[in-house]
Parts: C-alpha cells; structure tokens; sequence
C-alpha cells in the first residue's frame, strides 16, 4: 500500500471512529493484509497531526490513542451550534473527582475526611456512570471498601495522555477550598 493510501486510509478511519484509536487497534483494524509497521502508522499520525496543526480540528493523542477533535480556541463560537448544555458538575462532584484523580487508590471515607463533608451517593454513582471512575480494588480493613481511581475515559473527556499531565496544586483564597487543598498536600 502506498504511504498516501495509508495515510488517507487512517484520516478516514480517525474520523469515523466513536473513540480515540490506538497504533496497534489502527495496525490491527486497517491493515490485516499489508505490512505496515507501528513506527511508520506512528509517523503518519505525525504527519496528519501537522497537516491539522494550523485547522479547525486537531489530531490529539490522549490515554486511549488518537482522535480529531475540535480546536479547543474555538469552542466559545461552536457552543451556539448547540441546544443541549452539558451537564453541570456541582462544586461537589468536581470536588471528590479531584481527590480520586490526585489521591488515587482512595475509599469514599478517605475522601470525606479530606473534604470534611460525607460525599452523596448520587456523586459516587455519577461518577460511575460517566465512566470517569472505577473500583480499582479493596482496602485490606475490616469492611473491605471499595478502592476508587480514575480511568482511561476520564483522561480522554478531560483530554490528557496520562495523570502527570494534571495541573499543580494551587492555593486558593476560598476558606473551605484552601482547607481541602492543604489536607491534599499534606497527605501526599
């Protein structure tokens, strides 16, 4: 197969697909007849990703591979296009997602006595739900409870490759927030 064929066979492929594809899911998908290496499937994700450098959209690697996604400097303008809001996340709920990403494996009692309040079911379960978390494991404690981490999908909603990409910890002037975050630092 010619490396333009290819080329064009995996922008195709990128487009149409409902989740980010990897280097071996595009080698294992695309090219079960022609040897093609991952080394050059990789090098042509770089070429496609300066093709849309400079566009529009953008071909981004996140935690589960490749996808084209809009340019995020556009968003403000692309967010008429649409009716439906997303979901609002309370104060809350972005909260306990914090502690799980920064904290992780961590027990639902671990987070409410970092947050100083009981975390609502309901967040757990939204959590859940979204796919953003999941239970990595038990606590050898009487109880067994539940361990909690992030996942891939919350690294690709989030846009991130993997969790070292997370921002620093930063004070904050908000009382109730700077206590949670000096609880975050001291028990790292």
């Amino acid at each position: 197969m010619k490396a333009q064929s290819a080329k064009n066979l995996i922008e195709a492929a990128l487009f149409i697909s409902d989740k980010p594809m990897s280097i071996q899911a595009i080698k294992q998908k695309l090219f079960t007849q022609q040897t093609i290496t991952g080394r050059e499937i990789s090098q042509i994700l770089q070429e496609l990703a300066l093709d849309y450098q400079d566009r529009g959209i953008n071909l981004v690697k996140l935690a589960q591979g490749y996808r084209f996604q809009t340019n995020s400097s556009l968003s403000k303008q692309l967010s008429t296009l649409y009716n439906d809001r997303a979901p609002k996340n309370s104060q809350a709920l972005i909260e306990t997602l914090a502690i799980i990403a920064y904290k992780q494996p961590i027990t639902r009692s671990e987070i409410e006595e970092i947050r100083g309040v009981a975390v609502s079911s309901s967040i757990i379960k939204t959590l859940l739900e979204r796919s953003w978390i999941k239970v990595t494991g038990y606590k050898e404690v009487p109880g067994r409870p539940s361990l909690l981490g992030t996942t891939v999908e919350f690294l690709d909603y989030f846009s991130l490759t993997s969790l070292a990409q997370l921002p620093e910890i930063l004070p904050i002037q908000d009382s109730h927030t700077s206590e949670l975050i000096t609880k975050l630092e001291t028990e790292a």
